[in-house]
């Protein structure tokens, strides 16, 4: 079972495999050294001249953008594609770390999307997520659930799972319930002689609309694991270690302080507001974080409504300094003003950048960042916002090698590594471009660009010339992938090799240590 000793001996396979794909593109503290820099960082970006123009064209509200500063933490840009990357990653590793988690087990999560999204990087990893969702979640939703090789399991209950409503059971349900989940999991290939052993509590469960527990109890009678996002600590301590010190770091490195800024945030299982709140008051002694609920009435993808949140494990009111409910019908019309503009912003990071906009009208601040928790994508089927489209940010060794004549340059961007002489030859070569093709960018310059959203001097002369496009390469991609998209900010054109040196070095056969070295600038 889940608690024996043979489960906790540690997959170090795992553990390495996951380190080297997951972790490596994922926001971290670099070497483990809490103080340190956060490597992978996701982009903060000065969202306060589009949102003075937002506001302005959609609601008649003028906001002075010299007295007024707006940032958005773009976690709509992490690998993986939420927020929920974040606490699912450390709640990941520390699993395998301690024998929890092993190459084979299956995943049971309860999740209104995100987090089984972010479950979803662990399939090239032989684990199996298997998420317990709504049958009112949005249908791109599921469709991406599906793309990520999540499997899921409906159920006819509320569309945020519940921590264990107080109600009367209603048996005839619940055992209706029961029979389409046993159903579902024979599909998956699951043995349902061990669910009809535990079928009594099942029912009792879905009678009290308990999906979390559920999870927990399928994760425990198939041998599996649960990542218990609603309970578990690490889902707080993943954005108290990293998210908040990570914000702390970027807002420095614009000139300012993050004990002058509120911070605002929507409300899923409550660990972002938590551990941004924990982090503010411990340093700056000061209750930054004002969390955002949609009306009682309103149901925006992942995020609770206030009655909702009342009860659960990470709902701590004492450490906000706000809280506001805020209608989601008015905070559209800012979705579709900012993804008209080509901005990466989902149905909840609307809503709290409208509720900054809000707090801004009524003099209720000056000086905020927004938790931007989402991406846009999933959502566009229901709301119908008109984007735009452009060239893919990033490409794979085959698609680079088939249009090699529209990049000018090769340019190698990362903050923390530099390629050796045989990494550039195993870059060229593989691109099947000359090796003086092959610039590469201090590391100094690629944390300036990251940073400030501006293109160092540096950089800038490795540019091509003639403004054809820049193929970008890295360790893993995810720094490549990030300056790809700073550089298209600021209106030049490139692309991010998928997985980086890498997936090179191991389609070659070679050990990243050999092609790479720490910058020493």
């Amino acid at each position: 079972m889940q608690h024996g000793s043979f489960s906790r001996q540690i997959d170090k396979d795992l553990l390495g495999r996951f380190d080297a794909e997951i972790l490596s593109r994922t926001p971290h503290v670099a070497g483990g050294d809490r103080t340190g820099v956060v490597a992978n960082p996701t982009p903060l970006v000065d969202l306060t001249d589009a949102l003075s123009e937002c506001a302005k064209a959609e609601y008649g509200i003028r906001i002075d953008s010299k007295s007024v500063r707006v940032f958005g933490k773009l976690d709509s840009q992490i690998f993986g594609g939420s927020v929920k990357v974040r606490p699912a990653v450390e709640i990941i590793r520390d699993a395998i770390t301690t024998g929890k988690l092993r190459s084979g087990q299956k995943i049971f999560e309860a999740t209104s999307g995100n987090f089984g999204l972010a479950l979803g990087m662990l399939r090239d990893l032989g684990l199996e997520a298997i998420v317990l969702v709504s049958r009112r979640i949005q249908g791109g939703v599921l469709d991406e659930l599906k793309n990520e090789g999540v499997r899921s399991v409906n159920l006819d209950v509320d569309i945020c799972p519940a921590p264990g409503l107080k109600i009367d059971p209603n048996l005839v349900v619940a055992k209706a319930a029961a029979a389409s989940v046993r159903e579902q999991l024979a599909q998956l290939g699951l043995d349902t002689a061990v669910f009809d052993k535990n079928r009594g509590d099942v029912e009792a469960l879905l009678a009290k609309q308990d999906v979390i527990s559920l999870a927990k109890l399928l994760a425990r009678i198939y041998d599996g694991f649960c990542p218990e996002q609603y309970d578990n600590e690490l889902n707080v301590r993943s954005h108290e270690t990293t998210t908040a010190p990570e914000i702390d770091q970027q807002l420095k490195a614009h000139g300012y302080s993050l004990g002058d800024f509120r911070i605002i945030t929507a409300f899923g299982t409550g660990g972002t507001s938590a551990g941004l709140a924990k982090y503010a008051q411990a340093k700056y002694r000061q209750k930054s974080v004002h969390v955002v609920f949609p009306l009682a009435n309103q149901d925006v993808a992942g995020i609770r409504t206030r009655d909702k949140a009342v009860g659960l494990r990470f709902y701590q009111p004492e450490l906000y300094g706000g809280e506001h409910e805020v209608d989601f019908e008015a905070a559209r019309r800012l979705l579709r003003f900012f993804a008209g503009r080509g901005y990466g912003i989902g149905e909840s990071g609307a809503l709290a950048l409208y509720s900054a906009l809000q707090m801004i009208n009524y003099g209720a601040g000056d000086k905020f960042v927004v938790m931007i928790a989402d991406g846009l994508q999933k959502y566009l089927a229901d709301l119908e916002v008109p984007v735009e489209t452009s060239d893919p940010l990033e490409v794979n060794v085959e698609e680079a090698n088939s249009k090699q004549s529209i990049y000018g340059e090769v340019l190698w961007t990362h903050a923390m590594f530099v390629p050796r002489e045989e990494g550039i030859k195993l870059v060229a070569d593989a691109l099947g471009c000359e090796k003086d093709k092959v610039k590469v960018a201090t590391a100094r310059d690629v944390q300036s660009l990251i940073t400030t959203e501006k293109i160092p001097a540096g950089i800038n002369a490795l540019l091509p010339k003639d403004k054809s496009k820049t193929l970008l390469v890295c360790m893993a991609g995810g720094t490549s992938l990030r300056v790809a998209e700073v550089l298209a900010k600021n209106g030049v054109g490139a692309q991010s090799l998928t997985g980086g040196i890498m997936n090179l070095s191991q389609t070659n056969n070679r050990q990243p240590e050999d092609l790479v070295q720490v910058a020493t600038e």
